[in-house]
């Protein structure tokens, strides 16, 4: 396996070009599953307070021989916390379930527009990051309106944006408006969750002619476009075959059938949609 390159953001922090999404990993077995993917190279780690596991993958963090400084918990805060207090008590909430002695990365899950409060949330973040609380803070599902307001209001630019990034959604708008702010983009679902495009034809002609899995090659696209992706998965074999992925050079006649597959409309709109 080659090892994981480091992605530099806007303010001097570094972060793996890869991660683990944690969605679904609870209680004893999700200890286990992140203490394998620590053991099998994984340094980024990202949960969330509604995942329910914060505790879960802390432990595993806690509990790992690698060194703490090596290692990122990220976590997100809910809409139902956007309120300025309410945001502060949550991070500290955040950081008393995770039982280590700080948070490395907060997001603000999703801006929730309607509710009109993701700014002050942003504010508290801010603060928390101030206060020692959080090393770095970002966000998830931003439209690029939605960052101009918290940098404006602020003076602080996220770290990134978590986003939805697959061949059916690449976010090629998207992802430019972060690189126009100096955000990088971390990408959830790189394999496509609920389609199927681990079996799109044209994923896996292109994996057979690599002689990789189809996941594979699709973390190779997502870190081909600069994209952090956070693949899940539970079992060690997948998980090391995850990370696998460096060493997969696609062509640009390759990468141009992968973008052919894009389709309108893919995930959630975050000017509708609430994450409570």
């Amino acid at each position: 396996m080659s090892s994981i390159p480091l992605l530099t953001g806007q303010d001097g922090a570094r972060l793996p070009a890869i991660g683990l999404g944690t969605y679904d990993l609870r209680g004893a077995a999700g200890v286990a599953a992140t203490a394998s993917a620590i053991d099998a190279g994984y340094r980024l780690l990202d949960t969330a307070f509604n995942y329910d596991n914060e505790g879960a993958v802390g432990r595993a963090v806690a509990e790992s021989s690698v060194p703490r400084e090596s290692l990122i918990y990220s976590t997100k805060l809910p809409g139902r916390y956007h309120r300025h207090d309410l945001a502060r008590h949550a991070i500290e909430e955040s950081l008393f379930r995770s039982g280590l002695d700080r948070l490395d990365l907060v997001l603000i899950h999703w801006p929730n527009p309607r509710l009109g409060l993701y700014a002050e949330a942003w504010k508290a973040l801010v603060e928390a990051r101030e206060d020692g609380l959080v090393s770095m803070i970002g966000v998830s599902n931003f439209l690029p309106e939605h960052l101009d307001r918290i940098i404006g209001d602020t003076g602080v630019t996220p770290v990134l944006n978590q986003i939805l990034v697959h061949p059916y959604a690449p976010q090629d708008a998207w992802r430019a408006a972060n690189a126009e702010r100096g955000v990088l983009t971390e990408g959830y679902s790189p394999l496509g969750k609920d389609t199927d495009l681990v079996r799109e034809p044209a994923v896996t002609r292109i994996a057979a002619a690599h002689e990789v899995s189809a996941a594979q090659l699709l973390l190779a696209w997502s870190v081909s476009l600069g994209v952090i992706p956070l693949p899940k998965s539970a079992t060690p074999a997948r998980q090391a075959e995850n990370l696998d992925v460096f060493d997969i050079e696609l062509t640009d006649d390759e990468l141009g059938e992968l973008a052919g597959l894009a389709r309108p409309g893919e995930g959630a709109d975050p000017m509708t949609h609430e994450e409570l």
